[in-house]
């Protein structure tokens, strides 16, 4: 990667915006412009490569020390001016540095460094809500109430590290007193025996918030005052006998590493930092509920992952709850190809805090917003369902202001649907016109878990907050609750023919999730850029109960695939308790051979499987996996791109068991789907032709068949995907391998493409002024001093992952100046409305030389290398040049 701040760019989605106001003292350009709202990543901070491989893959820690040593020393000789954050020996070879931009330049070029990347920011996990769905569901839905009670498999003996915000050691889950205090005396316990705090209480990564801290202060005790590691620690392994709560594996042994603070976001550096820690504290599992928008499995956090299982350790992480965000969205580290990458399916049941509705007392449930005060649990209010019906910003001569007329909701509970703009405006407009509560109801089916807080997680749309229209973001003091789209148009039905009362009550309603058991909205889509098959597998995550910090209520509601991880990590440890001599190698092929796949959530009734590529292998099924007698590998089957024709792989048949078994041999494909950042959905014609009709695999023995895979005809660029299926003759478990491919020519994608504003396309040459990005088309519209963000930039929408950019700068001879970046892996753009910014800031290198441009006229061409290309053939580049630019320096 590149010595330049690119950890600032690469995450920085750039929407568009109401053009930000513009010195008076200075005319802007009149050209295009576009608002400039960045999210970025910890300034200057960075991972260092270097050359040799680290001590799991065999080099010795005194080479590595030395190495770092010779770093250190060749750094100081040159200059540089750098603040050391890690060093790195066992799963990953380099060190974590801030630096200027002029040092990680200086950096890039010593002798023994082979890549930069940047460090990117976590963001901070999802708060609880007091509605209380069923754990025993979620655990039904996956066997682990079989493996406990039938089976007789509780985890005990394995030990499982929970890298996360820290486990409530008081908490009566874990074996505590339930006395609610922080950094516990009971540290460590029997149950969580092992642990650290990478960060201290204050840290914070994310640069935008006002509680920016990033400045770890680690210590010994990993207490959780954030609450989602207690959450996700309590889905692996709670045992509280008292309050009826007992998770996958309740008599595991825990590792806590805590990497968040109480509130806010971590940086990847401290992932890695946690990972070497849990190894050599002899963890036999690690959840990461845990993601990053780096979309690559070469990415450090993943490569470091995958060294982790190498080692021993079997590693669970979310895929990610990028699902709006259409294909290629999984993140790492669960791209690791080692890693069991896990997806999300919401539970079958949630039991709901309700209130009811006139005339006839029926209970409706809700979910409490997030970052609203909680619902009373007594009190009587009129209901009422203003026009707009979204309750969304109006512009009105150019201005944005309220749909509501102050006054108008005095007292009532106001009733809105979801969509349009952000569930903070609705609820801050009802409540700036009196309104005593706000209803969000869903526009779809499935649950609603809106946020409402302005500084804890809010998203803005259609406009940011704070806006030049509403310079202040008050917080929501009314409660905000939301419901079903069902119930929402049963109460605008009632409310067509008579008034309709709320009254908020202490009552729970325990509902038929309807979108139960089938993928969560919110779970990311892969495949992963390599085309490698992820997800791996899926488990339930929306919609979980679990154990919460005794400071914030005990027990709470959480939705992500970071519910779902956990589920994965203790089946592997009931698994690692019922079979001991498992692999950890082989650990992921047994869970997928016995997943089930599940229907497409938009016509379950249709009876067709959900994409391959967002379920992985199917719904946890642990119960069958802990008694399978057949093991199948390789447990999926990744089978590229479609041009080169069919893909045959040969499947491994293992028996255990004491008979021989002949298995007939079918496939089943599941939806296709087209489109990058807005998926489409097909079926699929895909074909699967077998060596043999049937295998027959002898006791304790083992078979080979050949599987052939004839790709789908389309859609053109889509994904495709499938199961091949191993069914017993005469009865018995049945086995699958899903299998995924790419339609056609991968290359064929289009990187670069026009952006947020399609009637001006990216790429731009770009002046940042005012809080905006103004289009120029040449030298006569700006002239750049270099000074701070004086400087060109390079805007670019990347609907596709690229494995390669380069920016070339060449004077207006067309004389190169060489290169101004040259990165590797890049991730694409969250949203169609997305772009990059990359500023040239005036120097540029060759090799390790570093040059800066003097004053003059130049351009810059950019080429990008599209994701597996061949980087000698000039088909898959995409090149652009841009117009010519001026520097003067003062």
């Amino acid at each position: 990667m590149s010595r330049r701040k690119l950890s600032l760019l690469l995450f920085a989605a750039v929407a568009t915006g109401v053009a930000a106001l513009t010195p008076a003292a200075v005319a802007a350009p009149s050209g295009p412009s576009i608002a400039a709202t960045e999210t970025e990543a910890l300034p200057d901070t960075w991972f260092v490569q270097l050359t040799n491989r680290p001590a799991a893959d065999g080099t010795s820690l005194a080479v590595l020390k030395a190495e770092k040593q010779a770093f250190r020393a060749a750094a100081a000789k040159a200059g540089v001016k750098f603040t050391e954050r890690y060093a790195f020996d066992t799963l990953w070879n380099g060190l974590s540095v801030k630096a200027s931009h002029a040092d990680i330049t200086k950096i890039r070029s010593l002798a023994g460094v082979t890549a930069v990347w940047p460090v990117a920011v976590v963001a901070a996990p999802p708060k609880g809500s007091s509605v209380a769905p069923e754990l025993f569901t979620a655990l039904a839905m996956t066997g682990a109430d079989i493996a406990q009670s039938e089976l007789g498999y509780t985890g005990d003996g394995v030990k499982v590290a929970v890298m996360d915000t820290g486990i409530d050691v008081d908490h009566p889950a874990f074996g505590g007193d339930g006395v609610a205090r922080y950094d516990s005396p009971l540290f460590p316990s029997d149950r969580v025996a092992y642990g650290y705090d990478f960060v201290g209480d204050a840290f914070n990564a994310d640069s935008t918030s006002p509680s920016y801290n990033p400045v770890p202060v680690p210590d010994d005790n990993p207490d959780d005052c954030g609450g989602h590691g207690t959450h996700v620690a309590g889905i692996i392994g709670a045992n509280d006998a008292t309050n009826g709560m007992k998770g996958v594996a309740p008599d595991v042994t825990f590792g806590a590493y805590r990497v968040f603070g109480c509130m806010g976001s971590t940086t990847t550096d401290i992932m890695i930092a946690a990972m070497e820690r849990a190894l050599a504290d002899g963890m036999q599992v690690l959840n990461m509920s845990i993601g990053s928008a780096y979309q690559w499995p070469q990415y450090p956090t993943a490569a470091a992952a995958d060294r982790l299982v190498n080692k021993r350790v079997v590693v669970v992480a979310s895929i990610g709850n990028n699902g709006t965000n259409g294909l290629y969205a999984a993140g790492a580290p669960g791209l690791g190809s080692k890693v069991i990458g896990t997806a999300s399916f919401d539970n079958t049941r949630i039991a709901q805090a309700a209130f009811s509705i006139t005339p006839d007392d029926r209970l409706i449930g809700y979910n409490p917003a997030t970052g609203a005060p909680p619902a009373p649990l007594s009190g009587t209010l009129p209901i009422a369902a203003p026009t707009p019906v979204t309750a969304c910003p109006v512009l009105v001569d150019g201005h944005y202001v309220s749909p509501f007329i102050p006054g108008s909701l005095a007292g009532q509970a106001v009733l809105v649907d979801r969509g349009a703009c952000s569930f903070y405006w609705k609820a801050r407009f009802a409540q700036e016109a009196g309104a005593a509560a706000v209803i969000i109801a869903n526009n779809t089916a499935g649950q609603l878990n809106p946020t409402v807080d302005p500084a804890g997680g809010a998203a803005f749309t259609p406009i940011p907050c704070p806006h030049a229209d509403f310079p202040t973001c008050p917080a929501v003091a009314i409660p905000t609750v939301a419901i079903l789209q069902a119930d929402g148009n049963t109460i605008r039905t009632r409310l067509a023919s008579a008034p309709v009362d709320l009254t908020w009550t202490n009552q729970t309603v325990s509902t038929v999730n309807p979108t139960g058991g089938l993928i969560s909205s919110f779970s990311s889509y892969g495949l992963s850029p390599d085309l490698a098959l992820k997800p791996d597998i899926g488990a339930p995550g929306g919609s979980i109960w679990s154990s919460y910090p005794l400071e914030k209520g005990k027990y709470a509601s959480l939705s992500g695939t970071s519910m779902a991880s956990p589920h994965v990590a203790g089946a592997v440890a009931l698994l690692l308790q019922a079979r001991p001599g498992t692999s950890v190698q082989s650990v992921r092929g047994i869970l997928q051979n016995s997943a089930d796949p599940k229907p497409w959530w938009g016509s379950p009734g249709l009876g067709l499987l959900d994409n391959v590529h967002r379920q992985g292998a199917g719904m946890l099924d642990i119960d069958d996996a802990i008694l399978a007698t057949t093991k199948i590998e390789p447990s999926k089957i990744a089978a590229g791109e479609g041009e080169a024709g069919p893909y045959t792989q040969t499947l491994k048949v293992v028996n255990s068991g004491p008979s021989a078994v002949t298995y007939d041999l079918s496939h089943v494909n599941a939806l296709s789907t087209g489109g990058v950042i807005t998926p489409s959905f097909y079926t699929s014609d895909a074909a699967v032709a077998f060596g043999t009709p049937s295998v027959t695999v002898p006791a304790k023995g083992t078979a080979y068949v050949d599987v052939t895979i004839t790709p789908a005809s389309g859609p053109q660029y889509g994904q495709y995907g499938g199961y091949v299926v191993f069914e017993p003759q005469g009865g018995g478990e049945s086995y699958r391998v899903p299998y995924a491919g790419f339609v056609g020519d991968y290359q064929g994608i289009q990187v670069l493409t026009a952006g947020p504003v399609s009637s001006v396309p990216m790429p731009w040459l770009a002046l940042l002024y005012g809080g905006s990005y103004y289009k120029l088309e040449g030298p006569t519209d700006w002239t750049f001093t270099m000074v701070g963000t004086d400087v060109p930039y390079l805007l670019m929408h990347f609907d596709h992952q690229s494995r390669m950019l380069r920016v070339e700068v060449f004077d207006q001879k067309g004389s190169s100046w060489q290169r101004a970046y040259d990165e590797q892996y890049l991730p694409r753009n969250s949203s169609g409305t997305g772009f990059f910014a990359f500023p040239l800031d005036g120097y540029t290198f060759a090799g390790k030389k570093i040059l800066m441009l003097p004053d003059g006229n130049y351009y810059a061409k950019i080429s990008v290398l599209k994701a597996l290309g061949d980087a000698a053939n000039p088909a898959h580049w995409e090149t652009w040049t841009s117009p010519m630019f001026v520097i003067d320096r003062p």
